[in-house]
C-alpha cells in the first residue's frame, strides 16, 4: 500500500474517522449487507430508484458502509453526491435548513475521476464534449454546420426533462450553459452553474441575470435531485446516488412541528423511490437506532413512516430481512475483528518501517480481552476496538523494550473476570433496608 494512503487510513482511524481512501485495504465482514445494497445498484442502473436507511450505533460501521458503497458505485460510473446533516442541515427548515443540504450535497458531487467532489463543472463539460464527439462521428469539427448540429442534439436531450417538475427551467439553464460553453463565456458559465449549486437568494437577481423566474428553495430542493439524476443519464453516467449521514439531528430538533416536516420531506423521498416517481436515484441515510425507532422523537413517531419501515413480525436480532428498507447494522464478529487487526498491524509496520512484532498470539489475546468486557457483546464497537489497538501499535512501536502482553497487561488494559474468582469472598456487600 503507499504511504500515502496508509498514513490516511491509520490517522482516520485513530481519529474515530471513515478514510475517504483506502477502504479495500480494511474492509471486513457486512458481506450481506454489502450483497442487499448492490441489488439496489443494479435496480438504479436499469432506472430504477432504491431508498434505506442503514441502522446501527455510534461507531458500529453506518459511515464506513456508505464510504464502501460509495466507491463501489463510483466505480461503476455513478455519480454520487454525500453530505451530513447538523443543526444547519436538515431536509426541511424555515431558514434555509433544506437549502443548506441542497449546496452541501452538489458540492460534493463526486465522480471516478473526481472523487473528492466539486464535480458539477466537471460533469457538464464533459457531457457537452461527449455530444460534439457523437456529432462529429458525422460531420468534421470544422463543417459550417457542425455548431448547429449540437446545438439541436444538445436541445433535443433536454427536451425530454420538460415533463418533470421544474424541468422546463432546468432544460432552459443546460441550453444556456451550453451557449456559453460554445462561445468561451466564462462569466455566463459561471451564473448557471451558481443557480444549479442553489447560491441564487432572489429570483429577481436569477431573472437578470439568467433569464428564469424561479430558483432552487426548501420547499424544492428534492425535486432538482430527481433532475439532475435523468441528466446525469443522459449525459453518460449511471446515474445518481445520494447518501446523507447522521440522520440522528432531526431527532435533536427540538421543536415537535419542525421534525414533523422534515419527516414529511422524508416520507416524500421514500415515496418517490418506491413508487417509481424518481428514476436513476438512489438514496442511503445513516441513522442511529434511537433516531429511527423511537415512538416520541424519532422517525416512527410519524406514523405514516413507522408503519412503512417497522419490522414485520418474523424479523428479529441475528436473522433479519435485507431486503427491508431498514438494515440494521450486526456487531462484527470476534473472527472479523481478527481480521482486522492483523491488516491494522501489516499497515502500520509498513508504514514507520519496522519489523512487525505483534503475533497471532497477541492479536488473538488482545480480542480476546477487548471482548471481555461486560457487555462487550452489545455495547462494543469496531471503532473503539481499532483506537484502542492503534494505539497498542504506537505505544509499542514507541517503546521497542517492552512487550506487546505487558503493555496489555497494564492496569490500563487489565480486565478481571471477578465472577470466575474463587477466593470464597463475595463481590457484593450484604445490607438490609
Amino acid at each position: 500500500m503507499p504511504k500515502r494512503i496508509a498514513q490516511t487510513v491509520i490517522n482516520s482511524l485513530k481519529g474515530g474517522v471513515v478514510p475517504r481512501i483506502g477502504l479495500p485495504y480494511i474492509t471486513v465482514g457486512r458481506k450481506a449487507e454489502i450483497d442487499a445494497l448492490l441489488q439496489d445498484v443494479d435496480l438504479v442502473t436499469d432506472g430504477g430508484a432504491s431508498f434505506r436507511f442503514i441502522v446501527g450505533q455510534y461507531g458500529s460501521g453506518k459511515s464506513f458502509l456508505l464510504q464502501t458503497i460509495r466507491n463501489y458505485v463510483m466505480d461503476k460510473n455513478f455519480i454520487v453526491a454525500d453530505g451530513d446533516l447538523s443543526p444547519e442541515r436538515r431536509l426541511h427548515g424555515s431558514k434555509g435548513q433544506g437549502l443548506a443540504t441542497y449546496r452541501e450535497l452538489i458540492q460534493n458531487l463526486a465522480t471516478k475521476t473526481r472523487p473528492e467532489g466539486g464535480a458539477l463543472t466537471l460533469i457538464l463539460d464533459r457531457w457537452i464534449n461527449q455530444v460534439q464527439t457523437e456529432v462529429a462521428q458525422e460531420l468534421p469539427y470544422d463543417s459550417p454546420n457542425f455548431n448547429q448540429t449540437v446545438a439541436k442534439k444538445i436541445q433535443e436531450q433536454v427536451l425530454s426533462l420538460n415533463e418533470m417538475v421544474h424541468g422546463f427551467d432546468f432544460a432552459k439553464l443546460l441550453i444556456r450553459y451550453y451557449d456559453a460553453y460554445v462561445s468561451g463565456d466564462e462569466d455566463s458559465k459561471g451564473k448557471v452553474v451558481k443557480w444549479f449549486r442553489g447560491e441564487y437568494r432572489l429570483k429577481s437577481e436569477a431573472r437578470a441575470d439568467l433569464g428564469v423566474n424561479i430558483i432552487i428553495s426548501d420547499d424544492d430542493w428534492y425535486d432538482y435531485l430527481k433532475l439532475f439524476a435523468v441528466f446525469f443519464r443522459q449525459a453518460g453516467y449511471s446515474g445518481l446516488f445520494v447518501m446523507i449521514d447522521e440522520l440522528v439531528n432531526l431527532y435533536k430538533i427540538p421543536n415537535a412541528i419542525s421534525r414533523q416536516y422534515n419527516y414529511e420531506k422524508l416520507l416524500t423521498m421514500y415515496n418517490d423511490a418506491m413508487q417509481g416517481k424518481a428514476k436513476y436515484l438512489g438514496i442511503l441515510m445513516g441513522a442511529t437506532p434511537q433516531a429511527v425507532e423511537d415512538r416520541r422523537r424519532g422517525v416512527y413517531s410519524y406514523e405514516a413512516l413507522r408503519s412503512r419501515l417497522a419490522e414485520g413480525k418474523f424479523s428479529k436480532e441475528g436473522n433479519r430481512d435485507l431486503n427491508a428498507p431498514v438494515i440494521h447494522l450486526e456487531p462484527l464478529t470476534p473472527e472479523e475483528m481478527l481480521i482486522l487487526v492483523e491488516k491494522l498491524a501489516d499497515m502500520h509496520a509498513g508504514l514507520y518501517g519496522y519489523d512487525k512484532k505483534i503475533t497471532e498470539a497477541d492479536l488473538a489475546a488482545f480480542i480476546k480481552l477487548e471482548y471481555g468486557r461486560v457487555g462487550a457483546e452489545r455495547k462494543l464497537t469496531p471503532r473503539e476496538i481499532i483506537r484502542d489497538f492503534i494505539e497498542l501499535l504506537d505505544l509499542s512501536m514507541q517503546n521497542p523494550d517492552q512487550k506487546i502482553t505487558d503493555l496489555m497487561g497494564s492496569d490500563q488494559y487489565l480486565i478481571e473476570d471477578q465472577a470466575d474468582s474463587d477466593d470464597g469472598e463475595s463481590n457484593f456487600a450484604e445490607f438490609t433496608i
